[in-house]
């Protein structure tokens, strides 16, 4: 079964929750610091200890929940209520789509926790605290889609979404607790596949009708990035902190979960297992745009959002067909 459509309610919330990590943060200092302002001041104990601003506590908290209701009643009464109902079951989708779709859970939740974690540390919680509580609220955000489709005759509760899910949270959790910093970023770049004219039908069927559709939904024209930053690595180099190195994976000639065969609403069916569905491996170079230096806060709102995305770069490309390419621009 399709599941891709639902994964833009997700992402229909990462600008609402860049809005919190573009605040002023509140950042965890000592009382003995000389450069406390009036405000700082009144959050520290005599102890010096930094002390958390409860009512942006409740203003997150609140948020969060708000978040998570409205999602559940938005997507019951927008996607849910079109399909027929269940008993609680699950379902194994592991196999479908090359694995396409839990790439993209993981790069979601990867980025909506890293979102959430702003939003915890703009309460003034420390980095620790505000890091898992960051992780556990993207993977239940997340869980709302698994939790209705487990009562959805037309899909289930897949355990396989639910470990992309955790992995892409666990993925910022880890180095942000470990390394204080996001060395490997997750991160994704679209190019539109070529679709030749007898399956345009099926493509604005599986993928929607319009582009901005498509680049969320359509499996056969994403890759998605496991982007490393150099200089993190070799602090001492002379190597541009903003320099990535990124390793890709796609795949395309999809037109069903497991395989090119569908029956449409008049009954007929398609064969097209004469598509073949190729796997592609990359190796590119990417730009962490987080380090790139600017004193605009504009700048750096844009960089901070623009770095779910990798940087067009040249790539050298092998794939499961045992062929080699490469690529002068790969997007």
């Amino acid at each position: 079964m399709y599941r891709s459509l639902k994964k833009c309610l997700p992402i229909s919330v990462l600008i609402f929750l860049n809005l919190f990590s573009n605040a002023q943060v509140i950042q965890p200092v000592h009382a003995d610091s000389g450069h406390l302002s009036g405000n700082m001041l009144s959050l520290i104990s005599s102890r010096g200890n930094f002390l958390t601003d409860k009512k942006r506590i409740i203003i997150v908290s609140a948020t969060n929940v708000t978040l998570w209701t409205t999602s559940f009643i938005a997507l019951n009464k927008s996607w849910y209520a079109n399909y027929p109902r269940s008993s609680f079951h699950f379902f194994n989708d592991n196999r479908e789509w090359n694995q396409m779709d839990k790439a993209g859970h993981l790069w979601t939740n990867y980025h909506i926790t890293r979102l959430s974690s702003e939003m915890w540390k703009w309460t003034g919680l420390n980095n620790k605290k505000s890091v898992i509580l960051g992780g556990i609220s993207g993977v239940a955000y997340q869980s709302i889609i698994e939790i209705q489709d487990g009562f959805s005759s037309d899909w289930g509760f897949s355990w396989g979404d639910i470990a992309a899910n955790i992995a892409g949270a666990t993925t910022f959790v880890v180095q942000e607790l470990g390394w204080k910093e996001q060395r490997i970023q997750v991160k994704l770049s679209y190019r539109p596949f070529n679709y030749s004219g007898d399956l345009i039908t099926r493509r604005n069927q599986l993928f929607g009708k319009s582009p901005n559709e498509r680049i969320l939904k359509d499996y056969n024209s994403q890759t998605y990035w496991a982007s490393a930053n150099i200089r993190s690595f070799f602090p001492g180099s002379s190597i541009p902190k903003w320099l990535n190195i990124s390793v890709g994976y796609g795949s395309d000639g999809m037109f069903g979960g497991t395989q090119n065969t569908w029956t449409d609403k008049s009954g007929i069916v398609f064969n097209r297992t004469d598509i073949r569905r190729v796997r592609r491996f990359y190796l590119s170079a990417d730009a962490d745009l987080t380090k790139m230096k600017t004193r605009s806060g504009l700048l750096k709102t844009v960089f901070y959002v623009l770095n779910m995305i990798k940087v067009p770069a040249p790539a050298l490309e092998v794939n499961s067909t045992g062929g080699v390419k490469f690529h002068y621009l790969k997007f």
